[in-house]
């Protein structure tokens, strides 16, 4: 029985509060310009993802045609959201596991627009040095993204 509490305790650990390094090529800021037919939708998110090492941040930018939120919220259909998380890269899979925050990357707990989890999850369909092409999981969009800054990781701990 000793035997076995020795094993368990050598066996577990906390994860560290050190980042990963991540992936190598999704270091930088990556935007997206435009998406396909957009004038045509009533409704589109333009995105914008820094990764730094194991961390994602996300620029959401929406345009809307149609009001279909409070009026103190529309915004002449032009709102900013912005999230933070961790990615992981498994095979062709980024998977986002993260929070809506507000600016200044700090929890959001109510307002305006989303709050609670940020949890998208891409496919990478081809990246080079200076592009990048997701699409969602979740409705098959592509992301057309262009890299317009390079970061090196110097993992520190999370959230500084």
């Amino acid at each position: 029985m000793a035997g076995m509490l020795v094993l368990c305790a050598m066996g577990c650990r906390f994860n560290p509060d050190i980042q990963s390094e991540g992936a190598d090529y999704l270091q930088g800021v990556w935007v997206q310009d435009s998406i396909p037919m957009q004038d045509a939708l009533l409704r589109y998110t333009l995105h914008e993802l820094k990764f730094t090492c194991d961390s994602i941040y996300a620029t959401l930018r929406t345009t809307a045609k149609v009001n279909n939120i409070a009026d103190s919220c529309y915004n002449n259909g032009q709102w900013t959201e912005y999230a933070k998380g961790i990615y992981v890269v498994r095979g062709d899979s980024l998977i986002v596991d993260g929070l809506y925050t507000k600016p200044d990357w700090r929890q959001k707990i109510s307002g305006c627009y989303r709050s609670g989890q940020y949890l998208p999850r891409f496919k990478i369909v081809r990246y080079s040095s200076d592009s990048l092409v997701l699409e969602n999981r979740y409705d098959q969009r592509p992301l057309l993204l262009r890299k317009t800054a390079d970061i090196t990781c110097v993992p520190k701990k999370r959230w500084e």
